[in-house]
C-alpha cells in the first residue's frame, strides 16, 4: 500500500522501518528539527534522520489545520496512514484522507492509558501488564477501534527503558500484521479507559511523604526520563534504582543510615541503589558510597 507515515522519536523510527520494509511509504511527517547538546543545535528527530537513510520524502509542519497543509496531505493520495507518538493532533481532515484512513500504534491495551505517557503511567500505578494496541483513528484522544493487540508483563524490576524497547519490538511486529492484512476493527470496551497524563519534570522531585512502594516504582517509571531525583541541599542528585526496605517510625525523608536507606511515607523506607551526583556518573551505591554519604539523621523532605 502507499501510505503516509507520522511519527517523531525513536519509538516510531523502528515502526518506519518496518513499514517500508514491505510497503511504499510516499511521505513522512515528523516533527521540525529543535535545538538539543551542550551547542543547542538544531537536530533532526529521530524520524527524519531514519527517513532520510531510506530516501523517504519529509515534511515537518508546525501544524496541520489550515487549508494547505490539509490539501498538500491529500495530494499524496495516500493509501492509509500510520502514526506512532507523532506530536500533533490530527483533524478531521487528515483522518478522513488516506482512502483506508489512518492507523495508530499505542504503546498500551486500550482503553487502559490512553493520552501521552501510557508507558510510565503503567509502571507507576503497579500494573502487572502493558502492551500494544493498532488503533484505527478517530477524533478523540485514543478511542478509535481496535485492529490488534498483543500484552507484555511489567515486573517489579521493568524501567520505562527497559519496556519501551520491548514494546517498540511489539509495535513493528503488530503495524506490519496489521498493514498486511487490515484485520476487522472492534470498539474498545466502555469500561476501563485511563488517562495517562503527559509527565512534567516537577513530577521527578521524590516526594518522601509518598510510601516507599510508590516512590520506587516512580523511580523506574521515570528511568531514564525524566529521571527521579533528590535535593540534598543545593545537590541535586538523580535516583535510577532504588529497593524497598524495613519500616521506620522515622519522619518521611529522614536518611536512616549509612546505606542510603530513606524513611518515606505510612512507616515505609527505601533504599537507594543507583545514583548520580552532579558532574558524576551514574553508580551503584556501594561504589558511590566510597567517597560520599548522606550523614544519617539529614532530612531530605525540608
Amino acid at each position: 500500500m502507499k501510505v503516509v507515515f507520522m511519527g517523531t522519536p525513536v519509538f516510531a523510527a523502528e515502526a518506519l522501518r518496518a513499514v517500508a520494509a514491505e510497503h511504499e511509504v510516499v511521505c513522512v511527517y515528523t516533527q521540525p528539527p529543535r535545538p538539543a547538546g551542550k551547542g543547542y543545535k538544531l537536530t533532526p528527530s529521530p524520524v527524519q534522520v531514519t527517513a532520510e537513510e531510506l530516501g523517504i520524502p519529509v515534511r515537518c509542519p508546525t501544524t496541520l489545520r489550515t487549508p494547505e497543509a490539509q490539501a498538500n496531505f491529500a495530494a499524496l493520495q495516500a493509501d492509509i496512514g500510520v502514526v506512532c507518538a507523532y506530536g500533533l493532533i490530527l483533524p478531521q481532515a487528515i483522518l478522513d484522507a488516506p482512502a483506508k484512513g489512518c492507523l495508530n500504534i499505542h504503546a498500551s491495551l486500550l482503553p487502559r492509558w490512553r493520552g501521552a505517557a501510557p508507558i510510565q503511567r503503567a509502571i507507576q500505578a503497579g500494573d502487572t501488564e502493558t502492551g500494544i494496541t493498532i488503533m484505527q483513528m478517530d477524533a478523540g484522544l485514543d478511542t478509535g477501534p481496535m485492529l490488534l493487540s498483543e500484552s507484555t508483563p511489567i515486573t517489579a524490576t521493568t524501567t520505562a527503558a527497559e519496556l519501551h524497547d520491548r514494546l517498540m519490538t511489539i509495535g513493528c511486529r503488530l503495524i506490519t500484521q496489521a498493514l498486511n492484512h487490515l484485520p476487522q476493527p472492534i470498539p474498545q470496551p466502555a469500561e476501563g479507559a485511563t488517562y495517562a497524563a503527559k509527565l512534567q519534570k516537577t513530577e521527578a522531585l521524590i516526594d518522601w511523604a509518598q510510601p516507599a512502594e510508590q516512590i520506587e516504582r516512580t523511580i523506574r517509571a521515570f528511568n531514564p526520563v525524566p529521571t527521579a531525583y533528590l535535593m540534598n541541599g543545593a545537590e541535586r542528585i538523580k535516583v535510577f534504582a532504588a529497593e524497598l526496605a524495613e519500616p521506620t517510625t522515622a519522619p518521611a525523608g529522614t536518611v536512616l543510615d549509612d546505606t542510603l536507606r530513606i524513611a518515606c511515607g505510612h512507616g515505609t523506607s527505601l533504599r537507594l541503589t543507583h545514583l548520580q551526583r552532579p558532574g558524576k556518573k551514574p553508580l551503584p551505591a556501594d561504589e558511590i558510597l566510597k567517597g560520599w554519604t548522606l550523614p544519617k539523621g539529614t532530612n531530605l523532605a525540608v
